[in-house]
């Protein structure tokens, strides 16, 4: 199994390298490394190109967006999974790769999740919440579930089947997907239940009110355009299962 990690970054010189070296440490060994770079101007392209031959593919040059960058990476990506790590990201340790190939080669699934931990901006031994997954269970996005993306692990055979990322949803566009693949495609899903990535705290969806509102706004036509139903509060319990992420 080959597995292709993908990392989209524009201006991240402060955290990219954390990330790499988090991708470069990994045990498995087959790993296909793309970083696709939004012509960033803060130094990105010189740290990235620091590493030489051990990034597979590196591409510079404006884009859209995240989503589109990521939907970039992915029509290059040649491995049998795809995983997708942000610039201010960092896999938990060196085996995560290798513990997603055993449960995805053992069960015979499309895609598998785990655990994330948000951890302070400036100090990346602080952890300020945790985000634990839980096994899934069909139905579960109607009680406002979704696993954590970073985390998310899919065979690329099935973005040839379902398609990539919608560019018209803001930052719920991942949501979308997943909501596209697992809940309405009913793709096979496995729960790995341990911390696979760290994330840096301070995501623009709920950085305030405001954003919070266009997320709500966008996740309700992530059901719509995928002609699904959500309950009457599958919506509000999205959000509000993020407090116990602070228990």
């Amino acid at each position: 199994m080959k597995v292709s990690i993908l990392t989209v970054v524009y201006n991240g010189a402060a955290t990219i390298r954390h990330c790499i070296e988090s991708v470069l440490a990994q045990d498995f060994p087959d790993i296909e490394y793309i970083v696709v770079d939004g012509n960033s101007k803060d130094g990105t392209q010189e740290i990235v190109g620091s590493y030489g031959g051990k990034i597979a593919q590196f591409v510079s040059e404006p884009d859209a967006g995240i989503y589109d960058a990521m939907n970039k990476g992915i029509q290059l990506a040649t491995g049998d999974v795809i995983g997708i790590l942000n610039a201010d990201d960092f896999y938990a340790y060196p085996s995560v790769i290798s513990d997603v190939a055993t449960v995805l080669s053992a069960n015979d699934i499309d895609a598998s999740y785990g655990d994330l931990e948000y951890i302070d901006a400036n100090d990346a031994t602080v952890v300020k919440r945790k985000w634990v997954s839980g096994a899934y269970k069909i139905g579960a996005f109607l009680n406002g579930w979704m696993p954590p993306h970073p985390t998310f692990f899919v065979k690329k055979s099935v973005y040839d089947t379902h398609g990539n990322f919608r560019l018209d949803l803001g930052s719920a566009a991942d949501y979308e997907l997943m909501l596209r693949f697992v809940h309405r495609g009913k793709i096979r899903l496995a729960y790995v239940p341990k911390t696979l990535v760290k994330m840096r705290a301070g995501g623009v969806s709920n950085s305030n009110l405001k954003n919070r509102i266009a997320a709500n706004r966008n996740d309700r036509l992530a059901w719509k355009i995928n002609n699904l139903e959500p309950r009457f509060y599958t919506l509000w319990l999205k959000p509000l299962r993020k407090i116990i992420q602070f228990i």
